[in-house]
């Protein structure tokens, strides 16, 4: 399995792609990193790839793994990433 991009190469691939410095490509990134994380309670949308929500967990009972004691979860809010359906055909169907 092939290593994942590192930011630094994507912010090289976009900067050749776009014509622009590496340096201006990592601060657009950023930018959109910072926008995300503003924008995110109220879902933040990356056009063809997905989208960020927070969804509400309700408590449950789980189970320590190691005692296989029950134990109470209690509820809480995570973020999560929802990927668009033409990220997953383009991934999924690239054969």
């Amino acid at each position: 399995m092939a290593k994942a991009l590192s930011k630094s190469q994507v912010a090289a691939e976009i900067a050749v792609k776009a014509e622009i410095t590496k340096k201006q490509a990592v601060e657009i990134l950023e930018h959109i990193a910072q926008l995300a994380y503003r924008n995110a309670k109220n879902s933040f949308t990356l056009p063809g790839l997905g989208k960020l929500v927070l969804v509400n967990r309700k408590a449950r009972i789980g189970r320590n793994p190691a005692t296989g004691e029950q134990i109470q979860i209690p509820a809480k809010r995570v973020v999560k990433f929802r990927v668009a359906k033409a990220a997953k055909d383009a991934i999924l169907n690239a054969k």
